[in-house]
C-alpha cells in the first residue's frame, strides 16, 4: 500500500519548499564527477513537481542554487548554469500541459544572459497557468533578500512614501522577494544535514521541518508523501496551547 493512500487530502499543506541537497554526494559515492549528480537531481525534481500537482499542493519552492554556490568551482557552476537553462526550455510545455505556472526569486542580475533570457520566457509563457505555482530560489539567500528589503524599505522612507512608524511585519513581508506567495508550512531538506542554509528565514517562521538521510537524486513520490504524512501527524500551535488549538478544531467542527 502507497503512503499516497494514507495522506489525508483535506490536510495538505498549502506551501511546501524544499532543500535540494545531496547531488554532489551522491554523483561522488558512485564514482562520478559531481555534475553527474546534478543531471540525476533533474529527474527528481520531476517526479516531485508532478507529485505535488497530482495532490493539488498549490506553491512549492525549490531551492536550486544559492548565491553562496558561485564561490563553487567553475566548471560546476558553468555546468549547472547550462543544465538550468536546457531544463527549463525543455520543460515549458510540461508545465503548460500540467497547469503549472513558473516564478523565480533570487539575484537574477547575477545569472549568465542566457540562463536569465530563458528563465524570463518560461515565465512568461506560465503565466496564466492556475495549477500549482512552482517557485525556483535561483541565485538566492535569504539574508541577501533581507538586506535588498531594508534597501527598498529605506528609500521609500527617504521618499517620503513610507513612515517608519508603518513599518510593521506585514510591511517587510511587503517588501521580500516572496511577498506574492503564502509562507511555507513544511519545509524538507534532503541528505541528512540538519540546517536551512540561509533559506527562507523569515518565512520559515513557523513551518514543519522535515529532514531524510535520502539523497535528493533518489528522492522520489514516496518521500514527498512520508514528508506529507509526518507533517500531518503533528499539532501546528502558533505559540498557543495544545488544548488551546484542541477546542478551536472542535469548534470549527461545529
Amino acid at each position: 500500500m502507497s503512503q499516497l493512500d494514507k495522506i489525508d487530502k483535506d490536510h495538505l499543506p498549502l506551501h511546501i519548499a524544499i532543500i535540494m541537497d545531496g547531488n554532489g554526494r551522491w554523483a561522488q559515492e558512485k564514482g562520478e564527477d559531481r555534475l553527474f549528480g546534478h543531471y540525476q537531481g533533474v529527474e527528481s525534481v520531476r517526479h516531485i513537481v508532478e507529485g505535488c500537482a497530482e495532490l493539488g499542493i498549490k506553491y512549492l519552492t525549490l531551492y536550486a542554487f544559492s548565491t553562496e554556490n558561485w564561490d563553487r568551482p567553475e566548471p560546476e557552476v558553468t555546468g549547472l548554469m547550462e543544465l538550468l537553462a536546457d531544463t527549463i526550455r525543455q520543460e515549458v510545455g510540461t508545465l503548460n500541459k500540467n497547469n503549472i505556472k513558473l516564478q523565480l526569486i533570487g539575484n537574477i542580475e547575477m545569472l549568465p544572459g542566457y540562463a536569465r533570457a530563458g528563465i524570463e520566457e518560461a515565465i512568461e509563457l506560465t503565466k496564466n497557468n492556475s495549477g500549482l505555482t512552482l517557485i525556483i530560489a535561483l541565485s538566492y539567500s535569504s539574508r541577501w533578500e533581507l538586506v535588498e528589503a531594508v534597501k527598498t524599505i529605506a528609500a521609500d522612507v527617504k521618499e517620503g512614501i513610507l513612515s517608519p512608524d508603518q513599518i510593521s511585519q506585514d510591511t517587510l513581508r511587503h517588501y521580500l522577494a516572496t511577498s506574492a506567495f503564502p509562507d511555507p508550512e513544511l519545509m524538507i531538506r534532503t541528505s541528512g544535514e540538519y540546517r536551512i542554509s540561509n533559506f527562507l528565514l523569515y518565512q520559515l517562521a513557523y513551518a514543519e521541518l522535515y529532514f531524510t538521510d535520502t539523497r535528493w537524486p533518489d528522492f522520489r513520490k514516496e518521500h514527498l508523501y512520508e514528508a506529507i504524512l509526518n507533517f500531518q501527524q503533528r499539532q501546528r500551535r502558533f505559540g498557543k496551547t495544545g488544548e488551546q488549538i484542541q477546542r478551536e478544531s472542535a469548534t470549527d467542527t461545529h
